[in-house]
């Protein structure tokens, strides 16, 4: 059965009591709009300054059950296979002892399990498919959608997608209030649960990825979402306001800027987790730029990689998303799957991220 809300928030608990030597749980500080609190999982041997880390994030979609509990099984697999001195298998994706040690020893995992508590709290108890937060409904609107703002369009990166894109661009965000889906909030990080995620990265300098689990296509997203990619003109970029006009089409010769280096990472460290996660059943997840998928703004992952590019004193972050199996909420069974197709392909970014970033 998939876990509820107090039962993500008890396994961290359990988790950091279970195994004191390699866990560390830190309070967040805004809390829900319904008043709920939530945590993070630090799940390594080191101190957590000591060695690049890692942001895993799920739940920001209600509906969307399986991730909050893909992270905490890792984190538990994680942990006890540690503790036993042994590898770890989902299918036919294994990892040795030496391995499971290696992502301990070398890297940092911080685990957001839920994001969005109040939601998930709502999809499991009363309407399934409600995919937002639950911020009341501004004044003088009516009806059930007009509650809740879309997390994954509340990030400030060009959240405003009307003054940010072409006209024509099919960007699958919202301003209205009662869109039922994709409504982007009042204003870019007004919801406490995107403030707990950008309070994580500002606190911990040594987040070097991200990845923000959802479901369902299946793909492996990396940046960026806002339009193509291309690694010719610098100054075609999301800072550039002459871009407004036109930004989001495809085709057009205009694309997001990204060094050819950092894409030929983003491109390697999606291609191994895709590698893991085929292993464990066949299933290919593919990998492509979030553009691929349609045009985004206010998103997690690209707000995550283009902080240091509007900050120089932020670390550079490569995010991804992982749009894991091919429903919201599969039966219990097909979600175990899943599962291992995730945590398979998050043990291979583990392993592989920081010589791939390195060199």
């Amino acid at each position: 059965m998939y876990l509820n809300v107090a039962e993500i928030e008890s396994a961290i608990t359990s988790l950091d009591g279970a195994y004191p030597g390699g866990t560390e749980v830190i309070d967040l500080p805004h809390a829900t709009h319904e008043g709920r609190t939530t945590r993070l999982l630090r799940v390594g041997t080191r101190q957590s300054d000591e060695v690049p880390a890692i942001l895993l994030l799920g739940g920001m979609h209600a509906r969307e059950w399986v991730p909050p509990d893909a992270l905490i099984s890792l984190a538990a697999d994680l942990l006890e296979a540690h503790d036993a001195g042994t590898g770890l298998g989902y299918g036919s994706s294994t990892f040795t002892a030496a391995q499971v040690a290696q992502v301990l020893e070398e890297v940092s995992l911080f685990f957001f399990p839920c994001v969005n508590p109040d939601g998930r709290a709502f999809s499991q108890t009363t309407s399934a498919m409600w995919r937002k937060n639950r911020r009341s409904a501004p004044a003088g609107s009516t009806g059930p959608s007009c509650v809740g703002v879309d997390l994954n369009r509340n990030f400030d990166f060009v959240w405003d997608h009307k003054a940010k894109f072409a006209p024509d661009a099919d960007v699958h965000t919202s301003d209205k209030p009662c869109d039922p889906q994709v409504y982007r909030g009042p204003a870019a990080a007004s919801e406490p649960e995107t403030r707990n995620v950008v309070w994580a990265l500002d606190s911990h300098p040594r987040i070097r990825w991200m990845v923000d689990v959802h479901s369902a296509v299946p793909v492996i997203l990396h940046n960026w979402g806002s339009d193509q990619n291309q690694s010719s003109t610098p100054t075609d970029n999301f800072r550039n306001p002459d871009l407004d006009a036109v930004r989001g089409r495809p085709d057009d010769g205009i694309g997001e800027f990204m060094t050819e280096p950092d894409l030929n990472i983003a491109v390697e460290l999606a291609e191994r987790m895709n590698d893991a996660a085929r292993a464990v059943r066949g299933v290919d997840y593919g990998v492509e730029p979030a553009f691929g998928l349609y045009p985004t703004s206010g998103t997690s992952d690209d707000y995550a990689y283009s902080r240091h590019l509007t900050d120089p004193a932020h670390a550079k972050v490569f995010g991804y998303t992982i749009e894991c199996g091919d429903t919201f909420q599969p039966v219990f069974s097909e979600a175990e799957e899943v599962i291992g197709e995730v945590s398979a392909a998050l043990l291979a970014l583990a392993l592989n991220a920081p010589e791939v970033t390195d060199g």
